[in-house]
């Protein structure tokens, strides 16, 4: 039987071979550390699917610094490990690791994501534990996915090998790999986030346009009147309410427009979603009442029974004046629930006055009651009705615009001799040079314009005929 030669020595290499060797060596591995980085850097830009991403992280962490294994715990923005993002590598080995670790109590998961200091060293040091009791006999090194201040995840690689130790290269590749992971992170939280803002745009846009359908966009034809209204929202979805209301809908031609009118002006409280839906909500048990032929304060009276349990749930309350008109006799009646009262330009006299009834606020009190008071309107005569957005609309040295100065313009503007939208638009403009034209507006704010118009009017008829 034959035998096998011994081997030869190898010839040892000289200084300058070996220190050949060792840069070749160290060229090679540093080559693929940059394929590494690089490969994770082009997932980071081209995934969009966050798991498959995040899938990778630790297969790359752990690949690039030679260790066993990696694992990579990701958090929820309350704190709460994010079960469905827990991931491990290698893959052959790492399913029962990851089942065990999610089935762990939530208050041995958690680290709050915005903890900071020694609060938040001691729980992620305690997360570390638990995990290393999961691992067993393994070298550890880990470190925090931070990204904004806020802890995103932990990632932690470990390592079997007897005697193996994390190089101060080793720790800066693994930070590096956490930094990039933080940053895929964080654009899923901002695309979550901007796809949730593009829901509710959607949404509020759906709104307003309901409301804008709600919401009269012309003035209808009364005998003997000249109508202007504007309302103008400071979102999307507005809390301000003006309605044009007849008194027998059924009507028709002439017959609808010398019938008797209700014109109505509101505030809910608040601004954007909550008070548009809630002038919704009253728009619908106003026009309801209406129909009733009531007065106004009886009127306001069953609107206050109404809304008194949805108002009272939001914690909501509403301002409301109703007033209505009949052409014929030019008859204003009118009840106010603490809203803005209006003003009235009188020709005759040439003086502003107010139009004012005692009344609660819509909500503030089941049983409330509510004034009556009347006026006869005369031709020229200018009223209008107005939310307080535009009373304490501010200037940019933070004066208000004020009642007293709403009425200057108001006496300016009926002198003239305007018809109704001029004056509205007067009003608006007088207001927008106050406020500043390029500012955004801080609240709702609405007018309606009522005048009556110079013309011959018909005679009075005798009481009960106005509704013929």
């Amino acid at each position: 039987m034959s035998q096998t030669p011994p081997a030869l020595p190898q010839p040892a290499l000289s200084p300058g071979a070996s220190l050949r060797q060792l840069l070749e060596s160290l060229n090679r591995e540093q080559r693929r550390n940059q394929e590494l980085l690089a490969s994770l850097g082009f997932v980071l830009r081209s995934f969009t699917n966050i798991s498959r991403l995040l899938e990778l992280v630790p297969l790359l962490a752990a690949r690039l610094v030679e260790a066993d294994g990696a694992l990579l715990l990701c958090f929820r923005e309350d704190g709460r490990l994010w079960r469905e993002q827990v991931h491990a590598a290698p893959l052959e080995h790492s399913a029962d690791l990851v089942r065990r670790l999610v089935a762990l109590p939530e208050a041995d998961l958690q680290v709050v994501a915005h903890d900071g200091g020694e609060a938040g060293l001691d729980r992620a040091a305690r997360l570390d534990q638990r995990v290393g009791g999961l691992l067993g006999r393994a070298e550890l090194f880990s470190t925090s996915v931070v990204a904004r201040g806020r802890q995103r995840g932990r990632l932690i690689v470990f390592s079997r090998r007897e005697g193996f130790c994390w190089s101060e290269v080793h720790r800066r590749h693994v930070q590096l790999v956490a930094d990039l992971t933080a940053v895929a992170l964080e654009n899923e939280v901002l695309q979550q986030d901007m796809r949730r803002h593009e829901r509710v745009d959607r949404q509020l846009s759906v709104g307003a346009e309901i409301q804008a359908q709600l919401v009269p966009d012309h003035c209808p034809v009364i005998e003997g009147v000249d109508l202007a209204a504007r309302c103008r929202p400071a979102f999307e979805l507005g809390g301000d309410y003006v309605d044009f209301i007849p008194a027998r809908p059924r009507l028709q031609g002439r017959r609808r427009e010398r019938g008797r009118w209700a014109v109505v002006v509101g505030d809910v409280m608040g601004k954007g979603v909550p008070a548009g839906l809630l002038m919704t909500l009253l728009r619908g048990m106003l026009r309801a009442g209406a129909l009733s032929g009531h007065a106004p304060d009886r009127i306001l009276h069953d609107l206050n029974q109404l809304a008194q349990e949805d108002l009272s749930q939001s914690h909501r309350f509403v301002t409301l004046f109703y007033a209505d008109f009949d052409p014929l006799t030019r008859l204003l009646r009118y009840s106010n629930a603490a809203h803005n009262p209006p003003l009235l330009w009188r020709r005759r006299l040439n003086r502003v006055e107010r139009l004012d009834a005692a009344g609660l606020l819509i909500g503030l009190q089941n049983e409330a009651d509510y004034g009556l008071e009347s006026i006869v309107l005369e031709p020229g005569d200018v009223a209008l009705f107005y939310t307080d957005g535009v009373t304490e609309a501010s200037s940019l040295s933070g004066e208000r615009y004020e009642e007293e100065r709403l009425q200057r313009s108001l006496l300016v503007a009926s002198r003239a001799g305007l018809e109704a939208q001029g004056i509205l638009e007067q009003l608006f403009a007088r207001l927008d040079r106050f406020v500043g034209a390029d500012r955004a507006p801080q609240d709702d704010a609405s007018m309606v314009v009522f005048k009556v118009r110079d013309e011959v009017m018909l005679p009075p008829l005798r009481p009960g005929a106005s509704g013929s």
